[in-house]
């Protein structure tokens, strides 16, 4: 956002300006506002908005998976359930005694 913001600031003067050569830098400049307003829309909506629709679709899909194999509550994977054994690469044991 700064990065937009700092680029527009640039070349929202040379938009407006009426001096000399300004008509020819209007023609480049015009372009460039647009592609960064379009870029900061891209990002900022359009973009999360496809990944959670994308998303939502397949924890759906994953529901109506478990649905159909009659599974009332998910498997929960070593790494998450607190048992941190030799599932991890490079994993070391600490012994309490």
């Amino acid at each position: 956002m700064m990065a937009v913001t700092a680029i527009m600031a640039g070349l929202l003067p040379i938009l407006w300006g009426s001096e000399t050569g300004a008509s020819v830098m209007k023609r480049i400049d015009a372009p460039m506002v647009g592609g960064m307003i379009s870029s900061t829309a891209l990002t900022l909506v359009l973009i999360p908005a496809l990944y959670s629709l994308w998303k939502e679709h397949e924890l759906l899909s994953l529901r109506a998976g478990d649905d159909a194999s009659e599974s009332s509550s998910p498997e929960v994977p070593a790494l998450l359930s607190g048992d941190r054994g030799s599932e991890l690469p490079g994993a070391y044991h600490v012994s309490e005694t």
